[in-house]
């Protein structure tokens, strides 16, 4: 075990920023730590390291208790999101720092330098100035210089988050192929989901400063713990339905023009409300029954088999590499996604066959909880 939290908490005054947060990582792990702004992540982050003291709980780095350990007597380097790098100093001077503020001698410390840059393909900018280096380039010198007092944890702060969509994409790979070279266990906060999908061995997801669901991306993604997740990791329309009838496989009247039964707990009581997500992916689309040959034909009438339903075009959103359309069914909504070249002929008003299998709907009870 490289990182384990045990009932985190940190508060500002009266305001709690985490609350109760058990975490561990493993040797090795690249865990992303995903959730939207202001849900502590990195509260978390800056107290691991030690910039921030926990009002409870207990932080082990390996087999040592850091909690009460200042930042520099923890074996764990951090990368900021705005860099951090000294300005007056060249790009090796910036990534010996740390081993010069440990005692490394200068030739010793420089050589290693040297080795990190190479790492991270910055070995030609040795002898330049931050100011004379793109924003990708400084990014790689800032994690050059964590990484070269060879620590056992290194944390990341959403270091690419100041960089555009092309080029933080391209430095997400990157990153994830350094990992895999160096195995030094990483925990890295992101507020974005693709990047935490992209790069995460395990992810964990915050809310309100507390850790409502760990796992492995395609897991997390596929069974989410609560409706926040659901709705924080992707696209997607929640259905507002009401319990007809109750039992095994309650009955759900629904605002698409039709009941059918949910494959959920059977504590559920007749009145209930019950919030069915319908991912766009989780949709067969067609512009008439033929279209989805091969799938169960049965209309949505509270039995068995998939639920099939009738919409219009509301609107079209052209989203570069697919467009996504805005269905009016009965009296909701629904997304699905087409491919450019097939929603070319699209016009408001065109009426689509959707149909969805009810087993692979996700269901929230009034509360946000998953019904299961």
């Amino acid at each position: 075990m490289m990182l384990e939290l045990e009932g985190l908490s940190v508060s500002y005054g009266d305001l709690t920023a985490v609350e109760n947060v058990s975490l561990c990582i493993e040797e090795g792990e690249l865990f992303c730590l995903l959730g939207p702004s202001g849900s502590g992540k990195s509260t978390v982050l800056r107290t691991i390291a030690g910039f921030e003291r926990p009002g409870c709980g207990r932080i082990t780095l390996g087999d040592t208790d850091v909690t009460e350990h200042p930042p520099y007597d923890r074996a764990c380097s951090m990368v900021f999101q705005d860099w951090a790098l000294f300005p007056q100093k060249t790009v090796l001077e910036n990534v010996a720092f740390g081993q010069k503020m440990a005692g490394i001698g200068r030739a010793e410390r420089h050589e290693q330098a040297r080795e990190t840059l190479e790492l991270v393909e910055m070995s030609e900018y040795a002898d330049s100035t931050p100011g004379q280096l793109s924003g990708g380039q400084k990014q790689r010198v800032a994690l050059a210089r964590s990484l070269a007092v060879d620590p056992d944890l290194l944390l990341l702060d959403e270091p690419l988050s100041n960089l555009d969509r092309l080029l933080r994409e391209t430095m997400q790979l990157e990153l994830k192929q350094i990992h895999e070279r160096i195995g030094t266990a990483m925990l890295y906060v992101t507020h974005d989901q693709e990047e935490a999908f992209t790069l995460a061995d395990r992810m964990g997801v915050m809310s309100d400063g507390e850790l409502v669901q760990v796992g492995v991306p395609e897991n997390v993604y596929q069974d989410p713990t609560d409706r926040f997740v659901e709705s924080f990791l992707g696209t997607t329309k929640f259905v507002e339905c009401e319990v007809a009838a109750a039992g095994d496989h309650p009955l759900l009247e629904t605002p698409l023009g039709v009941s059918f039964r949910a494959p959920i707990d059977a504590s559920v009581r007749v009145g209930d409300s019950i919030s069915v997500s319908l991912r766009p992916e989780r949709l067969a689309v067609g512009s008439d029954p033929e279209a989805l040959a091969g799938v169960n034909p049965r209309v949505g009438d509270g039995g068995s088999g998939a639920v099939r339903v009738t919409g219009s075009v509301a609107e079209t959103v052209h989203r570069g590499s697919h467009v996504r359309v805005r269905l009016s069914v009965g009296d909701a909504t629904l997304f699905v996604e087409r491919p450019v070249r097939a929603a070319r002929t699209l016009s408001v008003g065109d009426e689509f066959v959707v149909e969805f299998e009810p087993s692979e709907a996700v269901y929230f009870d009034s509360t946000g909880e998953r019904c299961r």
